[in-house]
């Protein structure tokens, strides 16, 4: 069973605060997420500089064209995961600047480029190319990147809530919605997708909910409060720890959602759920407790949690190794617990 209150043991914490080049970005988040470190302190401004000058950030900013694509232009979803879209998504995950001229770049192209004028993140500019896992990894991305003001944005959150629910999913106001759900993407409410043979998909709910628990609670409209309670719900409707959710190309749920990783695209395993159902406001929710444990057990002798889902060799950078202890998941853990139990 799981502890009942969060714990990091010193080594660990010496372990994810030391200077480490390949990995500069761990610093930070464990100053700022684990030990409570002001953002603007001296301490943490030093760390968050770092993750521009060495280590992945400016790996990949270095295959970036002027323009603010990579590989080519367009909408940036292929290949995977290379192009834009990942390429967005990852700089995100490790605490790219948004201020540096080459992420706001990049931010500023994937709004002009995988935006639908009709209101939705795109793979191809149709409604055929929009999937909840793509909206959700956009939307808590750009976020992440300080434009949850910006009315594109915005936009493509109104209707990914509306697709989730259902509700005026239609015209309203002077913007056009499209009207109905198709069969290729999202084809229903309550996160039906193509890919998931129509039946609800989790790593699509899981991605939705990250996305929708960031937007601060003054400025949530009625479609997204309903959005975010459909949600949990359906993210609550199974033991989240057994993560059986409808699986219908197997006949259980992808060995996925059990290999923790890093970075995290549209696969998505149980921690993340975690990370999700957290920041939707569950902390402290006995109907997480199984899936705290789950977490906890694969914690080794150490204090640490190994990498057991890599993209190494798919990406323009390699993080870490894989079945070896992991500073990435070992963050990705602690930071969950901590905001449980706290």
């Amino acid at each position: 069973m799981a502890e009942e209150t969060f714990k990091i043991d010193g080594h660990v914490k010496d372990w994810l605060l030391e200077n480490d080049p390949q990995n500069p970005s761990i610093r930070y988040f464990a100053l700022v997420n684990l030990l409570d470190e002001d953002p603007d302190s001296k301490t943490a401004l030093g760390a968050k500089k770092g993750i521009m000058a060495s280590g992945p950030v400016p790996e990949i900013l270095a295959h970036q064209h002027a323009e603010g694509y990579w590989v080519e232009p367009g909408g940036g979803y292929r290949p995977k995961y290379t192009s834009t879209v990942w390429s967005l998504i990852f700089l995100a995950q490790l605490g790219a600047d948004p201020q540096d001229a080459r992420v706001a770049r990049a931010a500023e192209y994937v709004l002009e480029n995988a935006y639908s004028e009709k209101g939705f993140f795109s793979i191809n500019g149709n409604q055929s190319g929009t999937v909840h896992c793509l909206a959700g990894n956009l939307a808590s991305s750009l976020i992440d990147m300080g434009y949850g003001e910006d009315t594109r944005l915005r936009d493509a959150v109104d209707w990914m809530a509306r697709s989730i629910t259902g509700e005026g999913f239609g015209k309203t106001g002077e913007k056009d919605i499209e009207p109905n759900y198709i069969r290729s993407g999202i084809s229903g409410p309550g996160f039906l997708c193509s890919a998931n043979d129509h039946q609800p998909c989790a790593w699509g709910a899981v991605k939705a909910g990250l996305a929708l628990g960031k937007i601060p609670e003054q400025a949530r409209t009625p479609q997204i409060s309903a959005a975010i309670d459909a949600c949990k719900a359906f993210l609550l409707s199974v033991d989240p720890s057994t993560a059986e959710y409808p699986h219908p190309y197997g006949k259980k749920p992808s060995g996925s959602w059990f290999k923790f990783g890093f970075p995290v695209f549209y696969v998505t395993d149980a921690l993340q759920n975690l990370e999700a159902l957290l920041t939707l406001g569950l902390a402290g929710d006995k109907r997480l407790k199984n899936l705290v444990s789950l977490v906890v057990e694969k914690r080794d002798d150490e204090g640490r949690w190994l990498m057991e889902y890599s993209y190494n060799g798919k990406t323009w950078v390699e993080i870490e190794e894989k079945k070896a202890p992991s500073k990435w998941v070992t963050l990705r853990a602690l930071t969950a617990l901590k905001r449980y139990y706290t």
